[in-house]
């Protein structure tokens, strides 16, 4: 019998590639927003997290859109996201600057909602970088080839702030924002994207069709459930991606509270670069080490020295605080390419719509910082207990990975 040649994918990963830097871009530009609009909209912390709770919580959406991914393909979602990214920061340009004389409180929600919209396309495009990644090669590979996805996802959120800083702000102290920076930066974001889209609705790209990759795999013994709801490994992700949320955001969304707390230590915008810069190295650094160590035993080593960054922030004080703080990326970075990889253990047919389950857990950079942030404005808590809560998530994710990740499925 003549083997059939392994189909080549560089193409298409390329195109993730582009992808995924623009997920990272647009998402930590979004979180790394939260100081301007509290300085521009005269916000205090909880209102000013209802950024994050704006952006993230289109990860709602994430059922309904990999049903739909399902019937349209990947293509036709990749192409529908970047056109509903680009038409949100149009929109936004549109509605903030027609109504920078108005009521600063009904361009705060203009601006919330035009982000919802840029979210929903976001959501599009995380549901196709995912699983394209993991198929997109042999499946022992995949959480390799996923964190390596991840590691150029992070250039892009170390661009962000600095994106902020210098074109946003306009080299300005963040105390001194207003709306009126917002419009022309983000029309230039919409119009790069639309082109994009243009770009990648005229290219050819392969379908990936997950059942016929198990077949020619030799995976045809295997017996899949009748649907991928019956699988409590892919639930038990979500929640550990909800979990996730709360630790990877948790520290930049925290970070200008402490900040305000210690105005000698100047701007949190001057410093969130370091916190994602720390996350593109570890995730670099992971990629390399993953195809040498168990990804289990990389995660549970990462989530310990993750807390014990942020556990030695409250001996410390000052800057030195902060940077304990930030110190904690690098061993962030790896840890949401791992968690959704356990929890697409297994699936076959039903990895589509697993992927749209676990991205659900993404709702949890809605809830959980909007929660911390409330925290941190009851007078009798602060943001010290605030930042406290992130060994609830540490934990759970800890269970997931070493005893939840295992239920459902076949041992290793």
């Amino acid at each position: 019998m003549v083997q059939k040649q392994q189909p080549n994918y560089t193409f298409a990963l390329t195109v993730v590639i582009i992808v995924c830097f623009l997920i990272g871009f647009v998402t930590t530009m979004n979180n790394s927003m939260i100081e301007f609009c509290k300085n521009a909209f005269n916000l205090n912390e909880t209102q000013g997290q209802l950024v994050n709770s704006a952006f993230y919580g289109a990860y709602a959406m994430s059922i309904p859109f990999a049903l739909m991914m399902n019937k349209i393909g990947y293509k036709a979602t990749l192409v529908l996201g970047l056109a509903v990214v680009g038409l949100g920061f149009v929109l936004n340009f549109l509605c903030i600057n027609s109504n920078l004389n108005g009521d600063v409180a009904t361009i705060y929600w203009m601006f919330l909602g035009c982000m919802f919209i840029v979210a929903l396309g976001i959501v599009m495009l995380q549901l196709v970088a995912n699983p394209y990644v993991m198929v997109l090669g042999s499946p022992e590979k995949g959480a390799f080839r996923m964190t390596l996805s991840q590691a150029l996802n992070s250039v892009a959120t170390t661009v962000a702030p600095i994106f902020i800083l210098n074109v946003i702000l306009s080299g300005k102290d963040a105390q001194s924002a207003v709306p009126s920076d917002i419009p022309f930066p983000y029309l230039g974001l919409g119009l790069f994207t639309l082109i994009l889209c243009a770009i990648l609705y005229f290219l050819k790209l392969p379908n990936i069709n997950e059942e016929e990759q198990a077949a020619e795999s030799g995976a045809t013994e295997r017996k899949y459930k009748s649907s991928v709801f019956m699988y409590p490994h892919v639930w038990l992700g979500a929640l550990g991606i909800f979990m996730y949320m709360g630790v990877e955001i948790g520290i930049p969304s925290m970070l200008p509270a402490y900040f305000k707390e210690d105005p000698s230590l100047g701007s949190a915008t001057d410093y969130l670069w370091l916190y994602w810069g720390g996350m593109m190295v570890g995730r670099f650094v992971g990629a390399g080490i993953l195809s040498k160590f168990k990804p289990r035993a990389i995660l549970t080593t990462c989530l310990v020295l993750g807390a014990l960054c942020v556990a030695v922030s409250f001996l410390l004080s000052g800057i030195a605080a902060v940077y304990a703080m930030l110190a904690s990326g690098l061993f962030h970075s790896v840890m949401w390419p791992l968690i959704f990889n356990l929890g697409l253990q297994e699936l076959g047919p039903h990895t589509k719509s697993a992927s749209g389950i676990i991205n659900l857990g993404v709702v949890g950079a809605a809830t959980l910082p909007l929660l911390m942030g409330r925290v941190v404005d009851e007078p009798s808590l602060g943001v010290g207990f605030a930042i406290a809560m992130m060994f609830i998530y540490y934990g759970y994710i800890i269970w997931f990975c070493n005893w939840g990740s295992k239920i459902g499925i076949s041992s290793k």
